[in-house]
């Protein structure tokens, strides 16, 4: 079979996955040019009052009706099933459908309830979406490449097996770029997820397929993975909440990974939800169940309570020194330290003095293959690289020398920049996402702001900060001095009226291995913002 013919196929399979009562009719189907569609569940007609009082409520309020019995864990299911469904049809966000199967675990899990009255764990009941390279026991985990078709996991990945554990309903996988190394979640098996909110723009890469389903509303926690800002971006382009953890702290075992072996920056997984309490949920019940027993690369490190203090230092950086955030995203960054200094907390200017030696080095490191492990999952099947992967069809095998040397200058990074946080004294670091809000497909060209983080491998939050990107304030810069010529692209490429409307987050860094203590930050800057 052609690369073509595995995915026409395949695609077909996961449309028959969906069953016939959950297609949305011709006569309410949005049409094209209906861009924004999360009012589609609530306007359409097409769900019932109570599946949509369930799939609006928190997490937490879900798992408190599931233990107080007014709601089952089959009556959830359906209603996030059903919903993730019409999210598959309205924005290509699903890899992996198995609806019945989850429907088969609630009525499992609501036996278990009546028989002896209690859940079964601190998730009892709750469905979980998994980005498509998490594996599950009997289906296919592609990373968007047709030689993976038809190749279904062995072994779940040690997060699905602590998940269903804690009682979670594992109902579907969602899409990702091709080798999860691309800004935008487009492939050649599944196609392009488009953004919900507005569907001329991306939903970001690599875990965009599960931002669009939560922002959708086709889930309320999702898990992703992050080696470059793959959950970060699609987070701030769809204004929902996410962590990306330290290296260690929630498990990554046997999860599928392209440029696997690839160690000197370490991909993370971490949670996409629609609020921080359920990020927080999220990451509790994961450490609670001391992963580090299952994952040899899991720090042993309990959660841990923190004491918060009222006023932090925040280091802000208003730009990388390579690219310019865009004039929505400038703003929000300005109105939000206002609001903080305003509410009492200290800030300070953050110098991107390390943060171009990082990008370069960045780059060596994910090409330092010559491209082979990408290479290698492109021809069984005769599969043509991407043009967003260029760089990786051109670029050169260096040799383990210079991977060491490169790895010598990462570690000498990564003290200059601990050196510098020590010496200022700060709390944390806020600073842009991405230099979007979102942006038209195609045309998301830069990741800076996240993945220097990755190299250094500070938790980061991404999370919206209630502002929004308004055509008639957001006008693009006048005589801009470009950074660069990333930044000057950036800027050409900058539309007001295409992301008019489109929710703007920023990020939040804290120390390595300190994400108890960010979360807590992040929450004490929510209430700071919105006073």
């Amino acid at each position: 079979m052609t690369w073509e013919s595995i995915a026409a196929t395949k695609r077909q399979v996961l449309r028959d996955s969906i069953p016939a009562e959950w297609l949305i009719p011709d006569t309410i189907f949005p049409s094209e040019d209906q861009l924004d569609v999360t009012n589609f569940p609530r306007e359409s007609g097409f769900f019932t009052e109570n599946e949509l009082k369930i799939t609006s409520s928190p997490a937490p309020t879900i798992l408190s009706h599931i233990s107080s019995g007014s709601w089952t864990s089959e009556m959830v299911t359906e209603a996030f099933c059903k919903t993730a469904a019409v999210a598959q049809q309205l924005t290509n966000c699903l890899s992996e459908i198995f609806f019945d199967k989850a429907i088969l675990q609630a009525k499992e899990l609501d036996a278990y309830f009546q028989k002896t009255g209690k859940t079964k764990g601190p998730l009892h009941g709750l469905p979980i979406s998994l980005k498509d390279n998490i594996n599950v026991i009997g289906y296919d985990s592609t990373i968007g490449f047709t030689s993976l078709v038809n190749k279904p996991a062995i072994n779940n990945s040690t997060i699905v097996d602590l998940l269903l554990e804690a009682g979670a309903v594992i109902y579907c996988k969602t899409n990702v770029p091709t080798a999860m190394m691309i800004s935008e979640t487009v492939n050649n098996l599944f196609g392009r997820t488009v953004n919900p909110l507005n569907r001329s723009l991306t939903t970001g890469g690599s875990s965009g397929g599960e931002a669009a389903l939560i922002a959708f509303g086709g889930g309320r926690i999702g898990v992703g993975s992050d080696i470059g800002g793959s959950l970060r971006m699609p987070a701030a382009c769809t204004g929902i909440f996410t962590i990306r953890p330290s290296s260690g702290r929630f498990p990554n075992c046997q999860s599928r990974a392209c440029l696997e072996g690839q160690e000197t920056v370490n991909g993370v997984i971490g949670p996409l939800a629609k609020s921080l309490e359920e990020i927080v949920l999220w990451a509790r019940v994961i450490i609670g169940q001391n992963p580090w027993i299952r994952d040899p690369k899991c720090l042993p490190i309990p959660w841990r309570s923190v004491e918060m203090k009222e006023r932090l230092k925040i280091a802000v950086l208003w730009n990388d020194g390579v690219v310019t955030p865009t004039p929505p995203v400038a703003r929000a960054l300005k109105e939000t330290v206002e609001k903080l200094e305003a509410a009492g907390h200290e800030t300070i200017t953050w110098a991107s003095t390390e943060h171009t030696e990082m990008l370069a080095l960045l780059g060596g490191i994910f090409l330092a293959d010559g491209g082979k492990s990408v290479r290698k999952l492109l021809e069984p099947t005769g599969e043509p690289f991407r043009p967003e992967m260029k760089p990786y069809e051109e670029a050169n095998d260096i040799g383990v020398y210079d991977l060491w040397q490169m790895q010598v200058k990462r570690n000498s990074l990564c003290k200059s920049y601990l050196d510098r946080w020590n010496e200022a004294g700060i709390d944390a670091i806020l600073c842009p996402t991405t230099p979007y809000s979102s942006v038209k497909h195609d045309k998301f060209a830069y990741a800076g702001y996240t993945c220097v983080f990755n190299l250094l491998d500070y938790p980061a939050v991404s999370f919206p900060c209630g502002i929004k990107t308004d055509k008639a304030v957001d006008t693009p810069y006048d005589d801009h001095q470009a950074l660069s010529d990333m930044d000057a692209q950036i800027q050409n490429n900058y539309s007001e009226e295409s992301v008019h409307g489109m929710p703007i987050s920023l990020q939040l860094v804290g120390r390595r291995l300190s994400e108890e203590s960010l979360l807590a930050m992040t929450d004490l800057i929510l209430k700071s913002i919105t006073l």
